[in-house]
């Protein structure tokens, strides 16, 4: 049979368009009896042309797809057996929530703002859950991800800017992870390894871990499943032993509550949720299983399970922030350390608080931050082959991918540990400036996953609704311009002299006329909205 593969040579903009004529129907029907199914054998064709995201024989099999009715379009009842089968990639997602900038930026808001911010944590998980869901049903109804659809959808300069921004972002976020598992090491070693010792080891065992990936996904999953469950215990340990107030927990809650003391913070704490690399992970996780993409009924399966495993996936690391916040909320707010308190020093903060205990304080929260910071950076070195796959299109091996991503990352990294390993004060100022290098990037991947998502081209019947594109730009607008409030509080405070000025103006007019060359090539009421108030909020602050 020579059907040809629909991603070779139809159009690049119709991944999920269905059979037209009833022979084809047929023809795709017969295929589910024999392997390799019609995913398979595109990809296999498309061997050495795209980038898979997993290898037809990584894929896990939804056995019970094969049992169902030959109509294409039904979707059967709610299994248990199918929901465990679907669970594993919102967990790895769920990781950058946990990420150990998201901690600092926990222990910060708890210690500075109390517990007057957990409302905001609250919804800041809630928008983040709306954009991780459209990540992973763009994957699934396409069969791609989203560096991918990305490098079909904008000119080639537009895709190498893309590409460049992702890159970057990555970098700085694998710079906070790798100095996050380096600190953990520290505290737990008591000092004996320094820093950079941290740092090596941490990017050593990432490539461990990833070993596991050729005994299957679903090992590699478990070990995630594992450092979680680590995290949810040694975080819990810690909310246990500080006894938090339970009243004032809940009215945190549920009262919304701001002052302009706090405000750095609840920026910090929205700020926090989206990580741009996360958004093109999460779109390529959710092909680790194996979909016919010509029946409709089982697409739409598949998102209902990912909707909810990711739902549960966010609820667990929700829980993991409340408990850090609310344990350096009774022990800080208030106090004299809760403006200087920080990854570095937390531990031994904790230690002077909590004191020492059958097991101390210091410990849980160094197991806590090395299963946080490991974890994320895995994930990272995930991400990474991903997008440097997608975009440029990369015929590399897995393993050589990775080696190259990891490389990125971990050069830069290892010089930062050197120079910044000078005072707590120094890795500080160290994050402020990764976050905001990271909070740049934010519009780079959610203005091509909004735009794509609701294309129906791209998506065909699984384009989202008006609605939910209003709130999803409602979201994505709020965060811009949030992070942009950041970015503008921070360079006036940090940026000085005449020159410097100069070239932040030159690259902000640049950036700007990027985030409106991206909003407008979507189209549409609501992007063109956006696009009017981005331009008329730009000239009021040039005014």
């Amino acid at each position: 049979m020579s059907s040809p593969p629909p991603h070779d040579h139809a159009p690049s903009n119709h991944p999920l368009h269905l059979p037209e004529s009833s022979s084809s129907q047929e023809e795709s029907r017969l295929l589910l009896s024999s392997p390799p199914s019609p995913t398979r054998r595109t990809q296999e064709t498309k061997a050495g042309d795209d980038d898979a995201a997993f290898e037809p024989s990584e894929k896990i099999l939804i056995v019970d797809f094969e049992l169902e009715s030959s109509d294409s379009t039904s979707v059967p009842p709610f299994s248990f057996k199918k929901l465990w089968l679907f669970t594993g990639p919102g967990f790895l997602m769920s990781i950058a929530f946990l990420d150990p900038g998201n901690l600092e930026g926990d222990l910060q808001a708890g210690a500075i703002a109390g517990y007057s911010l957990l409302w905001l944590l609250m919804w800041a998980t809630a928008m983040g859950l709306l954009i991780q869901l459209l990540s992973a049903r763009i994957g699934v109804a396409t069969g791609r991800h989203l560096a991918e659809l990305c490098r079909e959808e904008y000119p080639y300069w537009a895709v190498v800017l893309l590409w460049f921004m992702a890159e970057i972002a990555l970098i700085g976020a694998d710079i906070q992870e790798v100095i996050g598992s380096a600190i953990a090491i520290q505290i737990l070693s008591r000092g004996v390894l320094p820093l950079w010792a941290g740092v090596l080891i941490t990017a050593s065992d990432s490539f461990l871990f990833l070993l596991l990936e050729n005994y299957g996904v679903r090992k590699l999953e478990a070990v995630f499943g594992v450092l979680i469950s680590t995290m949810a215990l040694s975080f819990a340990w810690m909310f246990a032993d500080a006894k938090p107030s339970t009243k004032e927990l809940i009215i945190g809650l549920l009262i919304p509550k701001l002052s302009s003391r706090t405000v750095r913070q609840a920026v910090g704490v929205v700020g926090c949720v989206i990580m741009p690399h996360n958004v093109f992970l999460h779109s390529a996780l959710v092909q680790s299983r194996e979909i016919d993409h010509n029946k409709k009924g089982q697409v739409q399966e598949a998102i209902n399970y990912y909707t909810i495993e990711s739902t549960a996936a966010l609820l667990v690391s929700f829980m993991i922030n409340l408990f850090v916040t609310t344990v350096f909320a009774k022990g800080f707010y208030g106090s004299k350390q809760a403006d200087s308190i920080g990854l570095v020093n937390a531990g031994q903060y904790l230690e002077e608080k909590y004191g020492g205990g059958l097991f101390p304080i210091l410990y849980i929260w160094g197991i806590g931050l090395l299963a946080a910071g490991q974890s994320s950076t895995i994930t990272g070195t995930y991400a990474g082959q991903f997008i440097m796959g997608g975009f440029l299109n990369l015929r590399l091996k897995k393993s050589l991918r990775a080696l190259i991503t990891r490389s990125c990352a971990i050069v830069p990294t290892i010089i930062v540990a050197l120079v910044f390993n000078k005072s707590e004060s120094s890795l500080d100022v160290l994050n402020e400036w990764l976050n905001v290098l990271q909070s740049i990037q934010i519009p780079f991947a959610l203005i091509p996953l909004l735009t794509l998502v609701s294309k129906e081209q791209v998506m065909g019947v699984f384009k989202i609704g008006l609605t939910l594109e209003r709130i999803a730009w409602t979201v994505a607008a709020l965060v811009i311009f949030i992070n942009g409030y950041l970015l503008l509080n921070f360079f006036l405070s940090e940026v000085d002299g005449l020159l410097v000025g100069f070239f932040v103006c030159a690259g902000t007019v640049a950036y700007v006329v990027f985030i409106l060359y991206l909003i407008s090539h979507r189209g549409g009421e609501l992007p063109n909205r956006l696009n009017q108030l981005l331009s008329n909020g730009y000239s009021c602050t040039e005014n």
